[in-house]
């Protein structure tokens, strides 16, 4: 089963309650929301509209980040509940703060060491074979299960924590400042602590996604390809403490190539995954640190196969099929968000006329043009009702019928790291800097211009 199964299984979980308005039905002909509506506020030039959104979106987790932990809440009604793999999201993003100057160079530093002191500490905070759970408690550190059966370690959101923490790591690089020396020190001992090879399930030559004490493997769930998790495979074969061998990355994640499509769709071909390519969050979460430049190993070429699932997807919302009120050139993106039913993998194969902003603004350095168009649409055209304290709202019918009252962690953060890959590269310099991860993907047989 792929995640987004998984997805949809927990969906109710998901929600925590969210409160959603209700939602019309969809009217037989589509209807464009005008392109030449009045704007909602004052133009200004695209430089300054991406600093207005990566500053605005980066408070929910720096203003609104858990006081006790630092940690990012799941979402903006979930409490005290922080998210393990949003929090990896939310450290890139607040790293892209301190290099647009949103933040002091010392208060990052500080909130580093906070975060990472909180997931330090054993008495509060159970790690699982040094895997995180999905899901803690930002005040105690205890876990809260994901579902019933999932209340111990994840180890795909443990590697978007990573993802993050090891972006940290190379950022606070000074020889010299024993805060940074300090937080680095802090930082090897939770990535050491990680044992992959037990999420093999005894050796076998797969990687499984949870296991928890009270229920062992029951949820046995495989990670396999293609969608979100390649980092954990990345991850896994680069880990100082019993790293994965190359067998469990063709047999498990490749299933020797049964990933590959291959097929055209809207005249794109796409290498890998599913048909039309599934919700675009696969070319966004493994690839906020994983730079897709000129990445390529047996089975794909990566850049090739993230730009034509992002073109997919655009050109879906462009043709509407379902003749959706309002998709069209610069109302478009389909991911996993808040729908009026609770939570969906929004794809085209998953199409219930739900535009999530962050599909298309996380997909800048895909799609430029395509992407800024939506951008300037959502911010200028309906900014007056998805525009808010933490940026964009998750999600929204495209007829506007409906409008999500949250914002998720795990979608404001890819809206910040992606801009800030598109502007400078920053997140993906810095974590294809890391000795440990050129040597990993050099051991899955992977190439890439960070090293020879």
């Amino acid at each position: 089963m792929s995640r987004i199964g998984y997805i949809l299984i927990i969906a109710a979980v998901i929600a925590l309650g969210c409160s959603k308005k209700s939602s019309s039905n969809n009217p037989v002909s589509p209807t464009p929301i005008p392109v030449d509506t009045p704007d909602k506020f004052p133009r200004i030039p695209d430089t300054t509209l991406l600093d207005l959104v990566q500053k605005q979106t980066l408070t929910y987790f720096w203003d609104f980040g858990h006081p006790v932990s630092g940690l990012a809440r799941e979402r903006t009604s979930s409490g005290d509940v922080v998210t393990t793999g949003g929090s990896g999201f939310g450290i890139m993003a607040i790293l892209a703060g301190v290099s647009r100057k949103f933040i002091t160079h010392s208060d990052g530093l500080t909130r580093l060491q906070s975060i990472v002191s909180f997931l330090s500490d054993t008495t509060k905070v159970h790690r699982y074979h040094g895997a995180f759970s999905h899901w803690l408690n930002g005040a105690t550190g205890a876990t809260v299960p994901f579902s019933n059966l999932d209340d111990g370690g994840d180890i795909v959101e443990t590697s978007y924590l990573f993802q993050g923490l090891l972006c940290a790591r190379q950022f606070f690089n000074s020889t010299t400042d024993a805060g940074e020396i300090a937080l680095r020190d802090a930082i090897n001992r939770l990535w050491s602590a990680i044992d992959y090879g037990w999420y093999r399930q005894n050796g076998q030559n797969t990687l499984y996604w949870n296991w928890s004490p009270d229920h062992d493997w029951a949820i046995n769930l495989k990670v396999t390809g293609w969608n979100e998790a390649l980092i954990t495979y990345i991850l896994a074969a680069s880990a100082p403490t019993n790293p994965i061998p190359r067998a469990v990355y063709d047999n498990g994640w490749t299933t020797h190539g049964l990933f590959a499509n291959g097929k055209n769709f809207f005249g794109v071909n796409l290498p890998l995954g599913p048909d039309q390519g599934g919700p675009l969050f696969f070319s966004h979460y493994s690839f906020l640190g994983l730079d897709p430049h000129g990445l390529q190993d047996y089975y794909a070429n990566y850049w090739a196969q993230d730009s034509a699932h992002c073109r997919i997807n655009y050109l879906y919302c462009v043709n509407n099929p379902k003749h959706f009120n309002g998709y069209g050139p610069n109302c478009w993106g389909l991911t996993a968000s808040d729908d009026p039913s609770g939570y969906s993998a929004h794809a085209p194969g998953n199409d219930d006329g739900v535009i999530t902003p962050s599909a298309a603004i996380s997909s800048l350095p895909y799609a430029p043009a395509e992407s800024m168009n939506a951008l300037r649409f959502f911010y200028y055209k309906i900014g007056d009702k998805c525009w808010g304290k933490y940026g964009f709202t998750d999600a929204f019918k495209a007829d506007l019928q409906w409008i999500d009252s949250d914002c998720l962690a795990i979608d404001q953060g890819p809206e910040i790291v992606m801009i800030e890959n598109y502007r400078s590269g920053l997140l993906w310099n810095l974590f294809m800097s890391c000795p440990e991860i050129q040597q990993g993907l050099k051991n899955l047989g992977f190439t890439s211009p960070h090293f020879q």
